[in-house]
Parts: structure tokens; sequence; C-alpha cells
């Protein structure tokens, strides 16, 4: 809203979104903090687009964030990790679809839930680009990473903490639960250019590439141009980047033989947060470019993420760029 102040051709719709997806982050917040104590730990029994095993509360979260937003008037379209194709938006008769586009992954690190390790959601916010006054079509989803007017996530940790940026800043909110409301805590994040952590799931090792590994092993032994770093690796994308974030680190998720396309989706969580650790004075590439610059083809598109403080992204970056291109075209 301060920012808001700055610009008088602002109509507050963007505020106001963003308030309704703090509206859904209290909703799963509550449901997460209840989660041991109501019938809604453990899987779903059904399989999402992914082909993952969905989580009960994978399940609760997407269906929140989609009823929380979908009938404001300010969206026109959205998308979801959990679902295969846009989500349409209603258009009641007597007004106009909205002018932003969601995409969201409603609960990252959902296989963490049973052990009540931290978990968070990812979103993404856009202009549409096609004609306005009816819903929005897939290319309003499929744009650049550069062109987000807004990107942040919710952490559900110790404290419900909610991080994001539009463009200028990156600035962290703590959910104080005696008022129900978000609290500034973290104004103007801004991470350390050298970090003390790398964090990389290395069971994978066998199945990466040389120059994969020779990244990994100078950040674990140190060479002659970066120093050893301490492993911190919680498998919950959010959690690792926020520690990164805040104290100066990098991940890592390459692409390898199992995965050749990367892992994680380009849409749902490398761009936003590639947006978010830039405007924090970070950096995030695929290994060859910023993932900012990267076009999407495909709504599930998946890629490989080398994100965090910015002198140990370019450092890992000199190094994959001397792998091969993968040849086969990114998919779902």
């Amino acid at each position: 809203m301060e920012q808001e102040r700055l610009h008088p051709e602002a109509t507050g719709e963007l505020s106001n979104l963003l308030y309704d997806i703090c509206l859904a982050a209290k909703i799963i917040s509550r449901q997460v903090r209840r989660a041991g104590l109501t019938d809604i730990l453990g899987a779903a029994g059904t399989v999402n687009v992914q082909g993952e095993v969905q989580q009960n509360l994978d399940v609760f979260a997407n269906e929140t964030v989609r009823n929380a937003v979908q009938h404001t008037g300010r969206v026109c379209v959205m998308a979801s990790e959990e679902d295969e194709d846009p989500i349409p938006v209603p258009v009641p008769d007597d007004r106009r679809a909205g002018k932003y586009v969601l995409l969201f992954d409603p609960l990252d690190g959902s296989t963490n839930i049973d052990v009540n390790v931290s978990i968070g959601t990812i979103f993404s916010i856009h202009k549409r680009v096609t004609v306005g006054g009816q819903p929005g079509m897939l290319e309003d989803c499929l744009q650049v990473g550069r062109r987000q007017v807004a990107a942040g996530y919710i952490l559900y940790g110790s404290s419900t903490m909610l991080v994001y940026t539009t463009g200028r800043g990156v600035h962290g909110f703590t959910l104080d639960p005696t008022i129900g409301e978000f609290l500034l805590s973290h104004p103007q994040i801004t991470t350390p250019e050298v970090g003390k952590y790398y964090s990389v799931n290395e069971s994978n090792w066998n199945r990466w590439t040389p120059p994969v590994q020779r990244v990994v092993m100078a950040f674990k032994n140190g060479d002659g141009k970066v120093q050893s770093k301490n492993a911190r690796y919680i498998g919950s994308l959010v959690a690792d980047f926020h520690r990164n974030l805040i104290s100066g680190g990098i991940f890592l998720y390459p692409a390898d033989t199992r995965s050749p396309q990367g892992k994680l989706r380009l849409l749902y969580e490398a761009a936003p947060l590639a947006f978010v650790v830039e405007q924090a004075g970070g950096a995030a590439t695929d290994g060859r470019r910023p993932i900012l610059d990267t076009v999407p083809e495909s709504l599930h598109q998946r890629a490989p993420l080398v994100i965090g403080s910015k002198a140990d992204v370019d450092f890992a970056t000199s190094i994959l760029r001397a792998e091969p291109a993968p040849a086969v075209p990114a998919s779902r």
C-alpha cells in the first residue's frame, strides 16, 4: 500500500489481489498447524498432473487459493501445479474479466507434511496479454518471467511468513496469529553477495554430469575460486530458498539422467523465486541463462535451477555453461 501511494495511476487491484492471497495463506496456515490433530495428514489417493501422489493438504491448499481469488474479479485466469489445464475464472455478466494472471504452487514440499517440516505456497502474478473483457487463455499463462508484476511465497514454519516483491525490493511479513494480520518484519531484504551454505540433493550424484559434480565438489571442499561452504538441505524448496535468501547461500537442482530437463517447474517454482532473488540482489539461472529470460512453451515445463547469492550463482554458471544443451525440447 505504501508503494501504491507513489503511483497515482494505481487502481489498488494488485494490492487487493495480494490481500486475497494472504487470506488463502491464513487459512492454509491454520490447517497446517492443526494437521496432526485433524484428519488431513497422509496421501489423498490421487495423482496430480506431474505424476506425483497428492497429499490431503495439497488438495486443500489448491482449493483454498482458487476459492480466495476466482470470484473477486481481479484475475482472468489461473494455473496451478496441481491442475493439468488453466483454471477458468467465471466472468459475471455485469463486469469484465480481471486484468491479472495468477500462477501458483499451492503447497511446495508437501511430501514433508507428515514429518512436520516447513512447507510453503509459491505464487506468480502477470498482467494478461490477451484482449480484456473475456476469460484469460493459455497465452496469458505462458509469459516470460521478466514480465511478472509480483511474485513471492508464504513459508509455514516456526512462524508463518509472507515474502514478496512487486519489482521494487523484497519485503517480509510475519503473521501475528493473535490479530490475524501479516506485519512487516523484514523490510528491504538483501541477500549476501557470497553465501555460507550450499543446498543440493547429493544422493543424485551418480546421475549428474561432470560439470555439475565439479560445482558441488567446489562448494563442499573449496577450490581456488570459491571457499568451502556448509551443506544444508531440507528438501522443501521454499524452506531451503528462504534460509539462503536471509543468510546467504546457493540452492541447486540441476538436470540429471533421470530428469534431463530438470525437475522443478518453471512457472510455479523457478520463475517466481528467481524474481524474488534478483530483487534481493541475488541471481537465478538454469545453468546457462537467467531463469527470468526463459520463454515457457508449456504450462508444466520443467527447468534446472541454480539460485541464491550472486557470486555463488555466477561461479556455478561459469562451469555449467560447458555442458552440452539438452537436445529434447522442454515439456510437461
